[in-house]
């Protein structure tokens, strides 16, 4: 049994399998073509298990087929499957068991691999290079996170980012200007709604923030708060220069990146007109 699927993690696995979330079978469609798309690309349309996946179908139309064809969007039906359990994989017809069931084999095979030949020599690597850290630096620096709670603190500041000052704030305004400044196309095209709705709202409210914060060990999503207890922001990433801060901190250009909560604010009243929303973040 793969990690993964272990008894411990049975209910949260339940909660996904079952989420009564909705599937959007466009959104799907185009989801699995790039997949496929990405698996020609990277076997150059010689692999052997080409003509099970790809059934002589360009991706995209292979994509359409198999999601068409599948009824796993519906929740009864994915725990009708998973009750009957192995025999109800077995005999089911759905599109996308019976190309998982295809490739499991292989699937499996190259887990396999992988976990022998390179995930493991990196946890093996990694007790390494924790233990050489903690005889060289001892209690002076903090440990993994590990799971549980844990504080990280910085301060707000901009950076250098290569011979170009990168502000502490970023703001609104700031988003429509940096997409005219790429011609309005991908990735960087505004959706319609942010574009209709530009005179509504105020150019200057902050939008990101960057900060001092070591963001590296799983911190996205969590909250910013100031010195009073105010939550001021969402973390949610870090620049290019912070990716060292998983082998040593440093505070010279390294920043973690947050949206600002008066960005939210000004965005839910004005853009998408979720003005109770907002006010019930807002009490």
């Amino acid at each position: 049994r793969l990690p993964e699927f272990a008894a411990a993690g049975r209910e949260s696995l339940e909660q996904r399998l079952f989420s009564a979330a909705p599937i959007y079978p466009d959104l799907e469609t185009i989801k699995l073509a790039d997949s496929l798309s990405l698996f020609l690309e990277k076997t150059g349309g010689k692999h052997p298990l080409n003509e099970i996946i790809m059934a002589g179908k360009s991706p995209r139309a292979r994509a359409a087929e198999l999601i068409n064809g599948s009824t796993l969007s519906d929740v009864p039906e994915r725990k009708r499957i998973a009750a009957a359990g192995v025999a109800g994989v077995q005999a089911s017809n759905d599109t996308l068991i019976q190309l998982a069931r295809a490739i499991d084999s292989y699937a499996r095979n190259l887990r396999t691999r992988f976990d022998q030949q390179v995930d493991e020599p990196q946890r093996q690597a990694y007790a390494q290079l924790a233990k050489a850290r903690f005889a060289a630096l001892g209690t002076s620096v903090y440990p993994d996170a590990t799971f549980t709670l844990r504080l990280a603190f910085g301060t707000v500041r901009g950076y250098d980012d290569g011979g170009t000052a990168a502000p502490a704030w970023t703001t609104l305004g700031g988003i429509y200007q940096h997409a005219e400044a790429h011609g309005s196309q991908a990735p960087f095209k505004l959706p319609a709604r942010w574009l209709e709705r530009r005179s509504a709202i105020k150019a200057d409210t902050p939008f990101n923030f960057v900060s001092t914060a070591d963001i590296i060990g799983g911190n996205s999503g969590s909250p910013v708060v100031n010195r009073n207890g105010e939550v001021v922001g969402i973390i949610f990433d870090g620049n290019l220069p912070s990716l060292v801060l998983d082998f040593a901190y440093s505070d010279d250009v390294a920043r973690a990146i947050s949206v600002d909560s008066r960005g939210i604010m000004e965005a839910l009243r004005s853009i998408y007109r979720a003005t109770d929303l907002a006010d019930e973040l807002g009490r």
